[in-house]
């Protein structure tokens, strides 16, 4: 056995014994099933619960100590809940966990990230990835066994079955070929590519849900690109890093503006975990929510 199949395999173990151990958590909330517009003689039209005019899901990426500093305790102050994705090998899963299971206690999701960031080393700008790391050296059944056995971890972390994705940098081709299709069935919905504003709600593809990655961006640029979603009756993703503080960050202001402004106006926007999103959007759209994922073998 090589030595990133030996520390998968370990991973696995510790996941399925952490699983025993943990007490069940309670269920989630129901996700109302809203209206359907029916214009007659012609097909429905997406439509948002109690008339708003669009969603918005914050999410926030790599499990960062500002993210449970800053942004878990302005989302509580506005009583506004939020996805974070948790990089499962991150330093703060194994120094602040119990502040982790406390957030999803409250209603935040925590979604899949992967075990460890694997993003393509020859991608532009991608110094950073690590040998050990690099996607492009990394096969897509490599990548499958991982992911799955992510959701494992966090369904110990925090006793939920139905779990997103959010894909790291985008970036989704491994060594042999795209490993997304191997997990897609997985998940509820998946973020990959980029545009913050979802074009047409009707044809939106759960498993390829665009997102915006904010960086040293004002209030009034967020605030505006919320609205944009909202005169196109739409959705808005947003997946955040830093927030006032660690890397590609936002500042604790800009961040606090945008959280006032959606508290504000919670009549025109929905701001809800991306797993409440989606299972409305699939439930809206006829598609069928996926079974618990599995575990890797």
């Amino acid at each position: 056995m090589v030595a990133s199949e030996h520390a998968v395999a370990t991973m696995r173990n510790a996941a399925l014994l952490l699983l025993l151990l943990v007490p069940a958590a309670p269920a989630l909330p129901e996700v109302p099933p809203g209206p359907r517009v029916v214009h007659p003689g012609g097909p429905s039209r997406f439509a948002w619960p109690d008339g708003r005019k669009a969603a918005v899901s914050l999410a926030y990426d790599d499990a960062l100590d500002s993210q449970l500093d800053n942004a878990i305790p302005a989302l509580d102050r506005h009583r506004l809940k939020a996805s974070f994705y948790l990089q499962l090998s991150q330093p703060s899963l194994r120094d602040r966990l119990p502040e982790w299971r406390a957030a999803a206690r409250s209603g935040h999701e925590l979604g899949n990230h992967s075990l460890f960031h694997q993003c393509s080393a020859a991608a532009a700008g991608h110094e950073w990835v690590q040998p050990q790391r690099d996607l492009d050296t990394t096969s897509a059944m490599q990548m499958k066994e991982q992911v799955l056995l992510a959701n494992v971890m966090l369904q110990a972390i925090d006793g939920q079955h139905m779990r997103t994705y959010t894909v790291p940098c985008g970036d989704v081709r491994a060594r042999d070929g795209d490993y997304l299709p191997l997990v897609a069935d997985a998940f509820v919905g998946i973020k990959v590519g980029s545009g913050a504003v979802a074009p047409d709600m009707a044809t939106l593809d759960p498993a390829a849900v665009t997102v915006d990655a904010p960086e040293g961006v004002s209030g009034d640029e967020l605030i505006a690109i919320v609205e944009q979603a909202a005169r196109k009756g739409s959705m808005v993703n947003f997946t955040f890093h830093g927030i006032g503080g660690d890397y590609l960050s936002v500042s604790n202001e800009a961040h606090e503006q945008l959280l006032a402004y959606l508290d504000a106006h919670r009549d025109v926007y929905w701001t809800d975990t991306f797993l409440a999103l989606m299972s409305y959007v699939r439930r809206q759209r006829g598609l069928p929510l996926p079974a618990a994922t599995p575990a890797p073998r």
